[in-house]
């Protein structure tokens, strides 16, 4: 059996209510086009195939991938042996000629960069359902006005459903890790849940550039403190206090060119 590898971000998950807790949060339903991510030792890939008999997963340790072929290969697994932050989730759901559902353990040492790319991707996926470090998750889910509220919360906001599902200790994984873990559910929207400007990115990274400064400090080289009233927002307010539709607004105001 391979063990776990620290270059790799590897805990593996071995505890079967988790499991169990897990593939029934999914509610994977016959004919769906399943991709995992990081399938490790198969912890979930094995209930998963029970139910669904076929779907993919995505795997970069090319020892762990060979020992999946040789359980998993003859009963419907196909296995994409590369780094899941250069894998075109469109060209596989193309193939699979359906959107996609995406699971995975995520490896927590690239995990914001991992979500980013799989935004880019929402075109092609349904639903994810994610396991996470649990202040990450908690960063997903939060609302505005409190610590965990930021830029990842607010450049998901307008693509994602985010539900927290349930938390999972240390124990459930070998080897186990030093922090808390989460599930979430993040349901993908067919169109944005407001207007999102080209400069939206733009504006979300200014304003969290340094959190305890205000809107007028933060973005004076984007917009001065006239246009942010302007949009119905208090130029004095810290960006923890908006909402990602109010950062949708104060966006759209931009008239600086695209670089």
């Amino acid at each position: 059996m391979v063990l776990a590898r620290k270059r790799f971000g590897q805990n593996f998950l071995h505890d079967p209510n988790v499991i169990a807790q897990i593939v029934e949060s999914i509610d994977p339903q016959p004919g769906e086009a399943l991709v995992e991510i990081g399938p490790g030792q198969g912890a979930l890939t094995e209930p998963l195939l029970k139910l669904c008999e076929e779907f993919d997963a995505i795997e970069i340790d090319r020892d762990l991938a060979g020992e999946l072929q040789q359980r998993f290969g003859d009963r419907g697994l196909t296995l994409h042996v590369c780094d899941v932050l250069e894998f075109d989730f469109a060209t596989l759901a193309k193939a699979r000629g359906q959107k996609l559902r995406v699971i995975g353990n995520l490896p927590y040492n690239v995990s914001t960069p991992l979500l980013f790319h799989l935004l880019d991707h929402r075109a092609s996926i349904v639903d994810l359902h994610v396991m996470l470090q649990r202040e990450v998750i908690e960063r997903i889910c939060a609302a505005p006005g409190g610590g965990d509220y930021g830029r990842l919360t607010v450049m998901l906001a307008p693509w994602l459903t985010a539900q927290h599902l349930f938390d999972v200790g240390p124990g459930a994984f070998r080897p186990a890790p030093q922090v808390w873990s989460a599930v979430a559910r993040l349901t993908v929207h067919e169109t944005p849940a407001f207007p999102v400007d080209a400069r939206y990115a733009r504006v979300v990274a200014a304003a969290f550039s340094k959190r305890r400064k205000t809107l007028r400090n933060t973005l004076h080289t984007l917009l001065d403190a006239e246009a942010i009233a302007a949009c119905h927002i208090d130029p004095g307010a810290r960006p923890e206090t908006l909402s990602p539709a109010e950062f949708g607004r104060v966006a759209s105001a931009v008239r600086e060119p695209l670089v």
